[in-house]
């Protein structure tokens, strides 16, 4: 995969609250962060801890409080195709059949039919589901939708695309065929991608780096490079390296966990330099 040109994320300082009056609180608090063009980065941590807050104002749904968003080098004003998002349930058509969902976004930008029914011709076939065309939303499975909704979203060419939880809600084989097929994607066309997930097994399948999130008011506790070979196959997940850097993330995300410093865990993948007694939750 070559390096794009664009897609660059700079968040820094950023400060955001939601409600109003008493109800007022905290949401994030200076969060600061890079993603280089074509980056595959995971925001993990707990639920209500601020990730999909944090997805929020970079899409431009949400104003900071304090703080700066870019995208480029430009601030994020609202919301724009540059920015394509994908929620954890698929927001596409029930009316219209699939690959006139997919090609919706260039219909709105006036492209004329044919053009933008072979783009969406084309995008299908990479997502798999080419023979699925002329079907409607409501005779797919929802790996299938959430194909859909991809393909949809990647129609508009987005810089950075924005993935809240995308396979939460699917079983877990299903969720790992996506998780595979969403990396075959990504080497394919690149872009980069802020991936929003509590599943630490799915941060450390896909990313290049995770961005462990403390809980409300959220903030940046640790980030994690990793370097584990692509292409990546079932078989990660049961590799020793994967196993120190699951005990590692789950001790950052338990709020009376001891943490085990990385440095502390074989760079071989071997047995843990301290044993998981060091790990001590309270019960």
């Amino acid at each position: 995969m070559q390096t794009p040109s664009s897609g660059q994320v700079a968040i820094e300082h950023l400060w955001l609250q939601l409600g109003a009056g008493q109800r007022r609180f905290t949401a994030l608090q200076d969060v600061s962060l890079q993603i280089a063009p074509g980056e595959f980065v995971c925001v993990l941590g707990p639920s209500g801890c601020g990730k999909s807050t944090l997805l929020g104002a970079l899409a431009g749904h949400l104003r900071p409080s304090a703080g700066l968003v870019h995208v480029d080098g430009k601030p994020v004003h609202g919301p724009h195709p540059d920015r394509g998002l994908v929620f954890q349930h698929h927001t596409l058509f029930p009316w219209q059949k699939v690959i006139d969902n997919v090609a919706f976004g260039l219909k709105m930008k006036g492209v004329a039919r044919a053009e933008r029914l072979e783009k969406a011709s084309q995008l299908l076939r990479l997502v798999s589901l080419e023979e699925f065309a002329q079907s409607y939303p409501a005779q797919l499975s929802g790996g299938m939708q959430q194909r859909v909704e991809i393909a949809r979203v990647l129609i508009n060419a987005p810089r950075v695309m924005l993935m809240d939880e995308p396979f939460g809600a699917l079983d877990a084989q299903t969720r790992l065929k996506m998780q595979e097929l969403l990396l075959q994607v990504w080497s394919s066309i690149g872009t980069t991608i802020l991936f929003i997930t509590h599943d630490i097994d799915e941060a450390l399948f896909l990313a290049d780096r995770i961005l462990v999130m403390s809980p409300r008011p959220g903030r940046i506790i640790e980030e994690l490079a990793i370097d584990f070979p692509r292409p990546r196959g079932p078989d990660l997940v049961t590799s020793p390296r994967f196993t120190e850097l699951k005990r590692h993330c789950l001790a950052l995300l338990h709020p009376e966990a001891r943490i085990v410093p990385l440095e502390r865990l074989s760079p071989l993948g071997g047995q843990v330099a301290a044993s998981m007694d060091a790990i001590q939750f309270a019960i």
